[in-house]
C-alpha cells in the first residue's frame, strides 16, 4: 500500500524511483497520462509528473500526472496555424506545373503531381 502524498489516501501500489508506482490499470482516480490530458484539450500546466505506471514487467513506463492540477490547453496561435497551413500548401503543390492537388504529394517522385510524373520518362543509370 501506497501513502498519495497530496491527498493522504491509502492506494495499491509501491514506491520505486522515489515517486508512487502502480500497475498498469491500477493508478489511483484523479492521475492521468499526458496522453489522457490531451484527450481532455488540457496540458500538465508547468507541474511536474506526481506517479508512475509500469507495465510490461517494467521495462514500460508512463508519467501520471494530477488532474487536479492540470490546465486548459490554450490551442494553437494564429501564427502557428498559418505555418501550418503554408506547410500544407507546399507539400501539396507540383513543384513541376504549380497545380495545388487535394492530396500530399509524394517526395519519392520530386513532388510532381500525377499527369506531371506519367508524362516525365525516367533516365537510364547507365547513361
Amino acid at each position: 500500500m501506497v501513502r498519495l502524498p497530496w491527498n493522504g489516501q491509502h492506494w495499491p501500489g509501491r514506491w520505486a524511483d522515489g515517486v508512487p508506482t502502480f500497475r498498469f490499470r491500477d493508478a489511483p482516480p484523479g492521475l492521468v497520462t499526458r496522453r489522457q490530458l490531451r484527450a481532455r484539450d488540457m496540458c500538465p500546466g508547468g507541474v511536474d509528473w506526481v506517479a508512475q505506471i509500469r507495465w510490461s514487467r517494467g521495462r514500460r513506463w508512463a508519467a501520471l500526472y494530477r488532474l487536479d492540477t492540470a490546465k486548459q490547453s490554450p490551442g494553437a496561435t494564429t501564427a502557428q496555424l498559418q505555418a501550418l497551413w503554408k506547410a500544407n500548401r507546399a507539400l501539396r503543390t507540383c513543384a513541376a506545373c504549380g497545380q495545388f492537388t487535394d492530396y500530399r504529394l509524394p517526395a519519392s517522385n520530386g513532388r510532381r503531381c500525377w499527369p506531371c510524373d506519367q508524362t516525365t520518362t525516367p533516365t537510364d543509370p547507365t547513361t
